[in-house]
């Protein structure tokens, strides 16, 4: 098609690229040298220029050349940023409406991932051996949002189960679920290792041996120290301990690299279990207590637990969250990372610290509850991609979702008995860590 048939006869020299009986046209990817692809039809000769020209489709009038080019960075010489020319969500053959719509996408995300936490939350609460009415439910929950006032048909004793039993125990499962997913993703962020959760570093390991200890030794879960609970502040304490060991060991002997630090804290998790294990055997009358709280339950949920957790998951989340850039610039590697500018070592030991202190606090209040670190993640990251600007906030509202509905299982699968939570997660968490495992397999050959 000659160049004559393809130009018109409006104003400029740049003309406007048209055919004959037909509107304007979109042409992307176009180089020197190679074919113009053009949308709604085959691909077309090079009519000799050497800018990428794009005019949208749905332009009332026709669009000059030069701003089209523009638009997208005009001649490939003069653009020194290659990589986001080349990329193919930039240089595709969709139409500029396409690249509008591609911000609203996290959006979407989130606002799916909230209405599945929400609908989570009222399946939840309505669930137990008293029923509760669904409309009456609703009302009530909605009632206890700010400047939310609504007369609810629950009566006093409906109110009673719901505000003294349900929602604790509701409210404390989304936090726990929501801590554990993002930790885990901020581990498999920092270590750059799909497999990496909070069992990973040492950090419930700890945690379980501190409550072992306290439970045989110290006074058993009744035991308070200023008003907390022994049991609680011990898994904290031993958490944290756990993960600082790792990171100790995993520093003088291996020179603080990532695989070092995920042996490291395999060594210490084994040398903890052991320990553990040891204690048990000692004090066979405590062993059933021990084992409830290591498979992890929510049945002694209240208020002032909500209470003592919250300021620590605040804290967590929010150093996690402004690390997500830094998560994203780790994935290239420590060398890359340094040449932008961040410092590798001091912002990994920065995420791992917020992501072990989100751990301790999830196990201080809930017991060991294995693969929710391992499982939200790699579900988010196949829906909103490997972006921690979005795989963070995603996994904190699908990890709070999962473990609500994993809660409500636990607690209704075998009524008026309850199943340790820890179980329910196992069950759907280690055939995932499996396929996990094959797929890593398969990327790695």
């Amino acid at each position: 098609m000659g160049r004559g048939a393809e130009r018109g006869t409006g104003p400029g020299a740049g003309g406007d690229v048209t055919r004959p009986g037909a509107g304007p046209l979109a042409v992307a990817g176009a180089s020197a040298g190679g074919p113009a692809e053009v949308n709604g039809s085959a691909p077309m000769p090079e009519t000799g220029s050497a800018s990428t020209t794009e005019v949208d489709a749905s332009a009332p009038g026709p669009v000059p050349d030069s701003a089209a080019a523009g638009e997208l960075g005009g001649d490939l010489s003069a653009n020194p940023d290659r990589s986001a020319i080349d990329d193919p969500a930039t240089t595709s053959a969709a139409s500029p409406r396409r690249l509008t719509r591609r911000p609203a996408r996290p959006t979407i995300a989130l606002l799916a991932a909230t209405a599945v936490l929400l609908l989570a939350v009222l399946v939840s609460s309505l669930g137990g051996a008293a029923g509760l009415p669904v409309l009456g439910t609703t009302e009530a929950l909605l009632d206890k949002l700010p400047f939310v006032d609504i007369h609810t048909g629950l009566g006093p004793v409906q109110l009673s189960v719901l505000n003294e039993i349900r929602l604790p125990r509701v409210v404390l499962a989304t936090l726990v679920g929501a801590l554990l997913a993002q930790a885990g993703a901020a581990y498999q962020g920092v270590f750059r290792n799909p497999l990496s959760d909070s069992g990973t570093i040492g950090a419930s390991a700890g945690a379980g041996m501190a409550a072992t200890l306290v439970i045989v030794y110290g006074g058993g879960p009744e035991h308070t120290v200023a008003g907390i609970g022994a049991v609680p502040l011990a898994a904290f304490v031993g958490a944290l301990g756990g993960v600082l060991a790792s990171y100790v060991l995993g520093t003088l002997v291996g020179r603080g690299g990532t695989a070092s630090l995920i042996l490291a804290g395999v060594a210490v998790s084994s040398f903890v279990g052991a320990v553990q294990t040891f204690v048990m055997q000692r004090s066979t009358a405590d062993v059933r207590q021990v084992y409830s709280w290591l498979f992890g339950s929510f049945a002694a949920s209240d208020w002032s637990l909500v209470r003592l957790a919250l300021p620590y998951a605040v804290i967590s989340v929010l150093i996690v969250s402004v690390h997500a850039r830094h998560l994203d610039v780790l994935a290239l590697g420590d060398d890359e990372a340094a040449t932008l500018g961040l410092h590798p070592v001091r912002t990994r030991l920065i995420v791992l610290a917020a992501a072990s202190l989100a751990t301790a606090t999830a196990v201080a209040v809930s017991g060991i509850i294995g693969f929710v670190g391992l499982v939200v993640p790699h579900v988010v990251r196949r829906v909103a991609g490997p972006g921690h600007r979005l795989l963070l906030p995603m996994s904190l509202l699908v990890g709070g979702a999962f473990l609500v509905l994993a809660d409500l299982l636990a607690r209704t699968a075998l009524a008026p008995a309850e199943l340790p939570i820890g179980v329910v997660t196992s069950f759907v968490g280690a055939p995932f860590f499996l396929v996990i495992l094959r797929a890593t397999r398969e990327r790695d050959r």
